[in-house]
């Protein structure tokens, strides 16, 4: 990973300008509507750390991995979605923007003795760190960040073992629950208005630490059970030193202003006039059914009814086709040979499928096609900012939903039962169904049945619009059980990114070593070794997702 030399680029412009100007360098040096680094408060820069961060989770978690996880499909531009046909076009260079500004706001915390704030940048870099190792595998970690200092070790990092950074993760959650176990009037800082997720509050940052070890405590559990069991008992042992989030009010979830495109709702019809975007995502066969199933209420908030139902009647005479009361009336001899569905309130568009435009009898097959016969996401998803309209990063149903899991396996988490139903319950509130818990939770197929695949999918439908998560459960126990569609790269799902071409070309030593330590499966050989189907250390020798 290149990181620049800011210091070594200011050097050369001003020497530059020099040249054509006598006046003192620090004088040009000033910006009169800049804020100097060494001075400012690290709120300027905390609110952007914390908004980059909720925009590109849900960046993640409502386009591609949405597809991955198949929550929705897309009937336009869909390779990326559909297909896993990624080509190596992720980028963590965004990702790496984040911890920069992070890293200034943690240090200049330091200088300033704000441990609010460093506690704060602590849970930060450790949902982004995270976040990197997840994706990719091993990753720049301790060598990450220091370009400023110049040298080809720092510009040119070496790669942290995937185990090395989960493990420096726990440790600075650890530490960042010690800074923030004060109450907020104990603290010499603020961060109130920069804060929006928790408008500075340091019992809901709190949470928000210990939830995050919760969830890599579990993401290592196939790896190391022992660490992973310890770990959890201690958090769950002492909700006094160790709180965690349990209720949706706790929610790290970050609103949208909708001021302008950049603050809004990603795919939202506000700011795209051609609703384009909106337009070619639709739900996936796979997640509808399984909703149906299971007679989900969610599925509502999050999908609008098929604007025209298909009718198949073999009473109409044949070369019937004509729509009547607001359904679509065919014979038989009109739909042979074809897939279509005739469900009268939802249907999904299949996964990777040829034609997806044109699914289910589509008058309009052109691409982000407005398909009446296919449900849209409900309309709520239109818009540039609503009360659900949210980056969900940790929530009190993933949470739960650990402690369930981590109960069957018999450690000495609570009960598993109470977890699994309070994880429904949560994700219910925070879609605004509460009055609807007691007759889903009473249903058979959704009554808690004491196994991990139950559990893996009912968190995996809460993880809508943050279907990331469910990706890296998915890759660990793999539930649920997905299968890729007949377009679809490979004929299994995708365990992680590509490192990107220019990682591989400018720092191709430690790129290569990085690469050197993924299995290669019979899935990634046409690839390499640099494949979305090579296992990255977390899931190696664990027989899993597959």
């Amino acid at each position: 990973m290149k990181i620049v030399n800011y210091k070594h680029i200011l050097t050369t412009v001003l020497l530059s300008l020099s040249v054509f100007s006598c006046k003192d360098l620090t004088e040009l040096n000033q910006n009169p509507n800049g804020v100097d680094p060494t001075k400012a408060n690290p709120n300027l820069v905390l609110s952007t750390v914390l908004t980059e961060t909720g925009k590109a989770f849900v960046n993640l978690g409502y386009q591609d991995m949405a597809g991955v996880m198949q929550h929705t499909q897309k009937d336009g531009w869909s390779g990326g979605h559909n297909e896993y046909d990624w080509g190596g076009s992720q980028s963590w260079s965004p990702y790496y923007d984040i911890l920069r500004n992070n890293q200034y706001v943690y240090d200049r915390s330091v200088q300033l003795g704000f441990e609010l704030q460093q506690g704060v940048a602590l849970v930060m870099k450790s949902m982004v760190f995270g976040l990197i190792t997840d994706l990719w595998g091993d990753a720049p970690y301790s060598s990450a960040l220091k370009g400023e200092l110049g040298g080809a070790e720092n510009t040119f990092p070496a790669y942290d073992t995937q185990e090395a950074i989960y493990t420096g993760i726990l440790a600075d959650l650890e530490k960042a629950n010690t800074l923030l176990s004060k109450t907020k009037a104990e603290y010499t800082s603020t961060m109130d208005a920069a804060d929006v997720y928790y408008a500075g509050d340091p019992a809901k940052w709190r949470k928000l630490a210990n939830s995050l070890a919760l969830r890599y405590f579990m993401r290592i559990s196939g790896k190391k059970p022992d660490v992973a069991k310890a770990g959890i008992e201690k958090i769950v042992a002492n909700p006094t030193q160790y709180p965690i989030i349990l209720a949706a009010t706790d929610d790290a979830a970050m609103p949208f202003a909708g001021n302008s495109d950049s603050d809004s709702w990603p795919a939202n019809t506000v700011y795209d006039a051609s609703a384009s975007n909106y337009r070619r995502l639709k739900m996936c066969d796979t997640f509808v059914k399984a909703l149906l199933a299971l007679n989900d209420p969610r599925i509502g908030v999050w999908a609008n009814k098929v604007q025209i139902p298909l009718v198949v009647d073999a009473s109409l005479p044949a070369g019937t086709d004509k729509i009547e009361n607001g359904k679509r009336y065919l014979s038989p001899d009109k739909v042979a040979g074809k897939e279509y569905n005739t469900d009268p309130n939802y249907v999904g568009l299949p996964v990777a499928i040829v034609g997806g435009a044109s699914y289910n009898l589509s008058p309009t097959a052109e691409q982000a096609a407005n398909n009446p016969h296919v449900s849209w996401l409900n309309d709520i998803y239109k818009q540039a900012k609503g009360p659900l309209l949210k980056a969900r990063l940790v929530s009190a149903a993933e949470v739960r939903f650990i402690l369930a899991e981590a109960a069957l396996k018999g450690w000495a988490a609570g009960d598993a039962k109470t977890h699994y139903d309070a994880g429904v319950k949560a994700s219910l509130d925070a879609w605004g169904l509460t009055s609807s818990y007691a007759a889903y939770i009473a249903q058979k197929t959704v009554a808690y049945n004491a196994t991990q695949k139950q559990i893996i999918e009912q968190k995996w439908i809460a993880s809508w619009t943050a279907a990331t998560e469910a990706w890296f459960d998915y890759r660990r126990t793999g539930y649920p059980e997905l299968k890729a569609g007949p377009q679809a790269k490979r004929k299994v799902l995708p365990v992680r990114f590509y490192y990107m071409l220019d990682e591989r070309n400018l720092n191709k030593t430690n790129t290569e070593a990085a690469m050197g330590k993924l299995e290669q499966t019979t899935y990634s050989e046409a690839d390499g070794r640099n494949s979305p189907w090579s296992k990255p250390w977390v899931v190696q020798g664990t027989g899993k997702p597959w």
